[in-house]
């Protein structure tokens, strides 16, 4: 049951919903509208595949394991810009739920290389149809040039920080 001040403050954002603010500066601001498109995308992932229950994280860790079987945590964790402890947790209920194995390296025995398992095989194939049914959706509201430019844009942002 939710907290009494979960829900005033639901019925807050309730009765104030339609009231029409005003933004100043702040809806021209990149990280507000990076945010706010970021949350979008989020949303609509989320839902196109809520079916599998899986996060963006585990997706895409799944997805880099498919294309690079016998790589390791740390490997995924950096590609993906994850600290090691999270990317533990993600492989351990991927694990868990029969889609990951983890194996001793033949090179270096302190390494767990990560494989898919079939039914983890199985629940990407499913999972990217869904995922590129959710990106046409946001590509579709560009047009070519804007597209390229807003990836070529995008792409600037990986390194920092």
């Amino acid at each position: 049951m939710p907290r009494e001040s979960n829900l005033k403050r639901r019925e807050l954002a309730e009765d104030t919903a339609s009231t029409d603010l005003a933004f100043a500066e702040l809806d021209g601001l990149l990280g507000y509208l990076l945010r706010r498109a970021q949350g979008a995308m989020h949303r609509d992932f989320m839902a196109a595949v809520a079916s599998f229950e899986l996060t963006q994280k585990q997706a895409a860790t799944l997805w880099l394991i498919q294309a690079n079987a016998g790589v390791s945590q740390a490997e995924v964790a950096a590609a993906l810009g994850m600290d090691r402890a999270t990317m533990m947790a993600i492989v351990d209920r991927l694990e868990d739920r029969g889609f990951v194995i983890r194996k001793r390296s033949s090179v270096d025995r302190r390494r767990q290389d990560l494989y898919l398992t079939p039914a983890g095989q199985a629940i990407l194939k499913k999972c990217k149809a869904r995922i590129a049914e959710h990106d046409e959706r946001f590509r579709a509201l560009f047009s070519p040039s804007e597209l390229t430019a807003l990836l070529d844009a995008l792409k600037k942002f990986q390194n920092i920080g």
